[in-house]
């Protein structure tokens, strides 16, 4: 497939593209930090019950990730290729993020997991063809950095709003999950019809070969930069959904400033905001996986400050809260420009457009990190000793050992597979010359 785009794509259609991440993205958080205190204290599931419910709901992940990327790249039709995965989406998520968010009395784990399968269902529709969207509309290397920094500059504004909308109507964990999906779905079909409106989407996919699994996914995994991407987006998961789903525990049982935790969220994610034009600037100097590098590095030397606080040092753990929250910027926003250039080198190999697949396939690991932090660790947190109960806290260090220690552990083992990545600028540059020598 080739696109007649301009080399530089207008701001117009950057804005466009990246309008569906907002509301998605309001949609994120009290998916990763509200839900499992909600559905674990709130609705009296227990924290292990919870985090096996959420684990057993990313397992759906395996068969339908793969099954919407791959369907998706054979798409094709006068609404374009991309377009109807992304109209179809709502009505699948939308009633259920109400039901998530909003469960009658008595709901139970059965509640749960249906609408939260419901829920990731729909996020996996929408979520793998915009990413794979995003990645067509440009085959330059520092293009698709714009593409992407736009987009997550759009998810972190989401996110910000979401720590903001409980704060503007106070109440309990319940009601501000209430107001969350109001804004989520009232948003949601405004964006959606600005993208569908202004960003040209192809109306028919390139050569595909007949389906089969073990031809599809053979290539894939003989795509060695792909397999190396792929595993520092699992390992930087864990290491970013363990604090995420620990987070409102470290702020009420470690600092004693559970009334806090609006403000920290807040300068959490507008730090990550701000430093997206940076890393965006990082990258085009010393390449995209560097610059990503650089951020989990300097997440990690962070929250290496965190065991030394304790009750009432909320002040300095919003310090650490805004420079960790600075690398957010990066994780969102580089590791999908750099999944775009391994879809360049799979192109080259296989001859088919598969930009669905890998992103589908990525979209699982980054989820499977997530749902492991929460499905394990969790779990993990009470087998070594952590409780709440009768108002008597037991095993704080284990609370902080799994929210920073952990994390920066893995982050490490990411940065080590990352460090040396092969598809540079000059590399990614070679690879559009063969595939345009090719077409």
């Amino acid at each position: 497939m080739s696109m007649a785009l301009p080399r530089r794509l207008p701001v117009r259609t950057l804005g466009a593209y990246a309008a569906p991440a907002f509301p998605l993205a309001i949609l994120g958080l009290p998916l990763n930090v509200y839900l499992p205190s909600f559905w674990g204290e709130t609705m009296g599931l227990g924290l292990t019950t919870v985090g096996l419910v959420l684990l057993a709901t990313r397992l759906f992940d395996v068969v339908t990730d793969p099954l919407v990327g791959m369907l998706s790249d054979r798409s094709s039709g006068r609404f374009g290729r991309r377009r109807p995965w992304v109209a179809a989406a709502l009505p699948i998520a939308a009633p259920a993020v109400w039901f998530l968010f909003v469960p009658p009395a008595g709901a139970g784990a059965v509640h749960l997991f249906v609408t939260a399968s419901l829920v990731y269902l729909g996020w996996t529709m929408l979520n793998i063809a915009h990413t794979a969207w995003g990645a067509e509309l440009s085959g330059d290397y520092h293009q698709r950095t714009r593409v992407n920094a736009w987009r997550e500059a759009a998810t972190l504004g989401g996110i910000v709003a979401s720590a903001l909308i409980p704060a503007l109507a106070p109440g309990g964990i319940a009601d501000d999950l209430r107001a969350l999906a109001f804004v989520t779905l009232g948003l949601a079909i405004p964006a959606l019809a600005l993208l569908f409106a202004i960003v040209p989407d192809a109306r028919h996919p390139a050569r595909t070969a007949p389906f089969g699994l073990r031809a599809t996914l053979a290539p894939l995994f003989a795509n060695a930069p792909f397999r190396r991407l792929l595993s520092a987006w699992v390992l930087n998961g864990m290491a970013n959904g363990l604090p995420a789903a620990l987070f409102l525990l470290v702020v009420t049982h470690l600092l004693a400033a559970e009334d806090k935790a609006g403000p920290l969220l807040l300068a959490y994610f507008l730090a990550g905001i701000i430093a997206v034009p940076g890393w965006t600037r990082l990258a085009a100097r010393i390449g995209k996986h560097r610059a990503w590098c650089a951020a989990m590095l300097w997440a990690s030397l962070v929250f290496a400050f965190v065991p030394l606080l304790g009750p009432g040092d909320w002040m300095l753990f919003l310090v650490i809260s805004t420079l960790s929250g600075a690398a957010l910027g990066a994780d969102l926003a580089l590791p999908p420009a750099i999944q775009a250039d391994v879809v360049d080198l799979d192109t080259l190999e296989t001859g088919e457009g598969r930009a669905g697949l890998l992103f589908a396939v990525s979209s699982m690991a980054q989820k499977l990190g997530n749902a492991l932090a929460v499905g394990l660790g969790l779990p993990l947190l009470e087998g070594l000793g952590f409780s709440s109960a009768g108002g008597e806290v037991r095993g704080l260090a284990a609370l902080v050992g799994l929210y920073c220690a952990a994390p920066v552990v893995l982050k490490l083992a990411a940065v080590s597979l990352m460090w040396r990545f092969p598809l540079d600028a000059a590399a990614q540059a070679h690879l559009r010359e063969q595939l345009e020598a090719a077409r």
